[in-house]
C-alpha cells in the first residue's frame, strides 16, 4: 500500500513566500528564464535554472552551473530566508485560479512504491532530460519542485484537510499570474497518523505530471543506496517530495494540435479525406470547443468544423480510444504522413491554456490546420497507468501549476 509520509520542509519565510515562489522550471526556455530573473534576487528560477547566472552562452550543464545552485540555496537557508519544520509534517496546497479550487497535501512519496510500479506513470521519459534534474537534485542535496500524483479519493484523508483549512494558512498569496496559493501545516500526532493510515490503504497513485522529475528524484535514491548499503529505508533520500490531489480535485484542460503541413493536399482535398473519416459539420467562424469525448474541432480556411468520432474506431482499448490517439491514427499517420509525432517538426501542439484563438493565429501565421480536443480525463489516464500502457505525446496539459521552491524536501537529516 501506498508509503505517503510527513516531512520537515524548508520552505520562505513568511514575508518573503511571494518573491520566492516560482513556476516550474520546465515551462521557460533559456532566453525566458534569464529575462524572467534579471535584477530578482528571491525567485526561486535562479536556483531551479542557475544557468541563468552565468553569460549567455556558458555551458548550461557544466559542474559549476549546478554548484552554483547548491550555493544559492544553502545560502538563502542560512540567512534565514528559508525556514525548517521543527517535526515532519504534511501540507495542505490550495490553487486557486479562475475560482476553482484545487486541493492536495504535500509529502513524501516513495521510491520503493515507485520501482514497484505502485506509483504508475503514463509515459516515458528521456535520458537527456532526466541528467538534468538528476545532477541537480543530487548536488543540491535537496528536492525542490514537488512531483503531481493523483490518487482516488479517500474521505478520511479529506475530512482532515477540510479541518485544517478551517484554520489560518501559514502562506495566502496571489501569483502575478492571478493563480492563488494557500498552504497549511498538519503536524498533530493523530491527524498526520489518520493521514498516514489512510495513504496505506490507496493501492494505487499515478503520475500526473512530472515524470521527468520523478525519475531523476528515484535513480539519485538509487545512486546513494549503492554507496550507502546498510540504508534502512528512513533515510530522506528514500522519499520524493510530491503533490498528491484526490481524483475529483484535478482540472485537465485540452491539449490541441497545430499543422504545418497538408502533406501535398490543397485544402479542399484534405477537407475531403477529412469528411471520409469523421464525421464532419461546419460550424462557422468562432471557435469550436468539443463538448464531450469523441468530439473534435477543426479550423481550416476561416471556417471551424465539428468532427465526431464514428463508434466503429473504439475498440475497447485505452490508448487506442483516446480521442488524441483516433486523430493520429486515422488521419495524421494515414493522410499526413505523421508517424512520430514527438519528432516530426511539421506538428506542434497548443496547451488549452493559450485558448482556441491562439489556434486560428497559427493557422493565420505558420500553419495549415488545427484541430481543438477535448480534454482527456483524469479516468482515462488512470485506466492507462492501469493497463500498464502509455499515452501518445501531449495528451494531458494540467493547470495550474504547482510553484517550485514553496516547500523543499532535504535529502539529509
Amino acid at each position: 500500500m501506498a508509503n505517503i509520509i510527513p516531512f520537515k520542509a524548508i520552505r520562505p519565510r513568511t514575508d518573503l513566500v511571494e518573491q520566492i515562489a516560482a513556476l516550474p522550471y520546465d515551462v521557460y526556455s533559456r532566453e525566458e528564464a534569464r529575462e524572467k530573473v534579471k535584477n530578482d534576487s528571491y525567485s526561486f528560477l535562479r536556483i531551479d535554472r542557475p544557468e541563468t547566472q552565468f553569460p549567455e552562452d556558458y555551458d548550461m550543464y557544466a559542474p559549476e552551473v549546478y554548484e552554483k545552485a547548491h550555493d544559492m540555496l544553502w545560502e538563502m537557508v542560512k540567512n534565514g530566508e528559508f525556514v525548517t519544520e521543527d517535526k515532519p509534517a504534511y501540507y495542505v496546497y490550495e490553487l486557486v485560479m479562475n475560482g476553482r479550487s484545487q486541493v492536495g497535501i504535500a509529502a513524501c512519496a516513495s521510491v520503493d512504491d515507485y520501482e514497484n510500479q505502485l506509483i504508475k506513470k503514463h509515459e516515458n521519459t528521456r535520458a537527456d532530460k532526466e541528467a538534468d534534474r538528476i545532477r541537480h537534485v543530487d548536488i543540491c542535496n535537496a528536492q525542490t519542485g514537488p512531483i503531481f500524483l493523483a490518487y482516488r479519493r479517500r474521505e478520511e484523508i479529506e475530512k482532515q484537510v477540510e479541518m485544517a483549512m478551517q484554520k489560518t494558512p501559514v502562506y495566502d498569496f496571489t501569483a502575478d499570474d492571478g493563480i492563488t496559493h494557500r498552504i497549511w501545516v498538519i503536524d498533530e500526532g493523530e491527524a498526520v497518523a489518520t493521514i498516514q493510515n489512510g495513504f496505506a490503504q490507496v493501492d494505487s497513485v499515478y503520475i500526473a505530471d512530472g515524470h521527468h522529475r520523478c525519475a531523476s528524484a528515484v535513480k539519485v535514491s538509487l545512486k546513494r543506496r549503492e554507496v550507502n548499503p546498510d540504508y534502512t529505508g528512513k533515510e530522506p533520500f528514500n522519499h520524493f517530495l510530491s503533490v498528491i490531489f484526490p481524483d475529483d480535485q484535478l482540472m485537465i484542460m485540452d491539449y490541441n494540435r497545430v499543422l504545418k503541413s497538408l502533406n501535398g493536399y490543397t485544402e479542399e482535398e484534405f477537407l475531403a479525406k477529412v469528411q471520409e473519416i469523421f464525421i464532419t459539420e461546419e460550424s462557422g467562424i468562432e471557435p469550436y470547443h468539443p463538448t464531450q469525448k469523441g468530439e473534435m474541432g477543426m479550423y481550416l480556411q476561416g471556417i471551424w468544423y465539428k468532427l465526431t468520432i464514428k463508434p466503429e474506431m473504439l475498440k475497447g482499448d485505452p490508448v487506442k480510444d483516446l480521442d488524441v490517439s483516433i486523430l493520429q491514427d486515422y488521419l495524421l499517420s494515414p493522410v499526413l504522413d505523421i508517424l512520430d509525432p514527438k519528432t516530426d517538426g511539421r506538428i506542434d501542439f497548443v496547451g488549452g491554456i493559450r485558448g482556441l484563438k491562439e489556434l486560428e493565429r497559427r493557422v493565420h501565421t505558420d500553419c495549415k490546420v488545427a484541430f481543438s480536443m477535448y480534454p482527456t480525463s483524469i479516468h482515462e489516464l488512470f485506466a492507462v497507468s492501469d493497463a500498464g500502457k502509455l499515452m501518445p505525446p501531449k495528451s494531458t496539459w494540467f493547470e495550474p501549476k504547482l510553484r517550485s521552491g514553496l516547500l523543499i524536501h532535504s535529502l539529509e537529516e
